[in-house]
Order: C-alpha cells, then structure tokens, then sequence
C-alpha cells in the first residue's frame, strides 16, 4: 500500500534517501533563516515592532536546519547536494514568490509593502510547512530516532502560521486588505505550482535511490498530479483565508532551543 507513512519509512530506513531528505530539509530551512534575518534587519522605522518577531522565525528556521543536519551526523552521514529542481525555496524566489535576493542583500530599509508581500508568501509556505509536520507528527512523532525533532519542528511551524495570521490581520485593519488578497492569491497559485514540480522531483530522485519499480514511480507521479489538479481547482483558496489565531503573539519571545540537536 502506498502510504504517506510507508514512503516516509522507507525513505526513512534508507541512508542514501534519509541523507537526501534530511539535505533538502536542512537547505530549505536555512535558507529561510537568512531571509528572515535580512528582512528583520531592513525592516521600516513605522513597522520595527515587527523586526524581532521576524528574527525569532528565522532563528527557528536555522534550529531546524542544524536538526536536519543532527539527524545526519547520528548516522554518520554528511549532507548531500541539494538537486536545484528539488530546491523550493530557491524556486519561489525564482519565480517572483516573496521579496527578490537582490533586494535583501542590499541596504536599503523594506517598505510596508514589502513587508506584506512577505507576510502573505509566509503564510502560504507555512501553511504548507504546517501541513506537512501534521502529517509526519501523526505517523512519525513517537519515532526513536525522529521523533523529536517532528515534535519540536511541528510546533514552530504551527507558531510561524499563527503569527503570519495575526499580522495580516493586523495590516487589513491598517486599510491594506486588497494588497494581501491580491498577494496572497498570486503566491497561492504559484505555490501549488512550484510544490507539485518539486514533489516530482524528489520522488524520482527517491525512486532511483530505493530502485521503485516503474510502475510503482507512475503511481506516485499520478498521486501528486492528481493533489496538485485539486489544489489548482479549490484547494489554494484555503491559503487566502486569514483567522485570528488561538495562540496570539506565537512569536513574542525568544527562539527556544534545541541544545540536544546542537
């Protein structure tokens, strides 16, 4: 049967395939850390409130990068290279999702806007994120070896959610609610995109690794297409909708550590 928990375990039980799941995980989460931390340090006088809040997710983003690369050392792996086709962080970017490189590696300060186009690609991607550790905490959050690290993991990105909701909601109050529809809407489409490409990517990656039969890797192909054709049709619109989060202020206080996967 081809369960999203018996993939996982055989990705899982594998080293070259964990080594290539841990890689990309570690890549993505990193690269999140530096972003977060550029647009944290050009944030505007009128939105500096937002600055520490904004370094707090990304110094999450970097605890799970060094988790990923934990998991790898305890092992006795190294990290492999990312496959750029599999890269969907650098990928969104690619695309015009988010705010350009070019304009976080330079010095002048964000706008306002800027900030809710930041904001609104958040929320989609950690929708995604969320999504992904519900799914992994249910199947693998008892795991002896992965256990933890979901556990931890899935509960920053539940924090991350709620304050990409709260913030939003908070600059829609200010009079910019046509701004972030429109923006969430526009990372919305290209995300289910950009995630359907890259889950194809890594599969077929991870079918020559674990030597999936043929029909076994059409499958699995047929199965994204087919999350991917619902998406497209209705389910991107579920990223646009903005609640006010049971936990408030999710990213009020310091990052907490993770010093066992140090």
């Amino acid at each position: 049967m081809l369960s999203a928990r018996s993939l996982f375990q055989e990705i899982l039980d594998h080293d070259e395939s964990f080594r290539l799941f841990c890689s990309i995980a570690a890549g993505g989460e990193s690269q999140g850390g530096w972003e977060n931390g550029r647009i944290a340090f050009l944030a505007p006088g009128s939105a500096r409130r937002l600055a520490p809040k904004i370094a707090r997710h990304g110094a999450d983003e970097d605890k799970h990068g060094r988790i990923f690369h934990a998991l790898l050392k305890k092992r006795g792996l190294t990290p492999v290279a990312v496959p750029p086709e599999t890269d969907y962080t650098m990928l969104l970017e690619r695309h015009g999702i988010g705010l350009a490189h070019d304009k976080l590696r330079g010095d002048e300060p964000l706008t306002v806007r800027d900030l809710i186009v930041y904001l609104s690609h958040s929320r989609v991607t950690e929708q995604r994120a969320a999504d992904q550790m519900v799914m992994l905490r249910r199947n693998f959050g008892d795991h002896p070896e992965v256990g933890k690290a979901v556990r931890m993991i899935s509960d920053d990105e539940d924090n991350h959610l709620a304050y990409t909701h709260e913030e939003l909601l908070r600059f829609a109050a200010a009079g910019h609610g046509r701004l972030i529809r429109r923006t969430l809407r526009t990372c919305a489409l290209a995300e289910t995109r950009i995630y359907r490409d890259v889950s194809l990517a890594a599969m077929a990656h991870m079918g020559r690794i674990l030597g999936w039969p043929r029909a076994k890797s059409a499958v699995l192909a047929a199965g994204i297409r087919a999350v991917y054709g619902y998406e497209r049709l209705v389910g991107w619109r579920r990223m646009l909708v903005l609640r006010l989060p049971e936990h408030r202020d999710a990213l009020g206080g310091p990052a907490i550590p993770a010093h066992e996967f140090a």
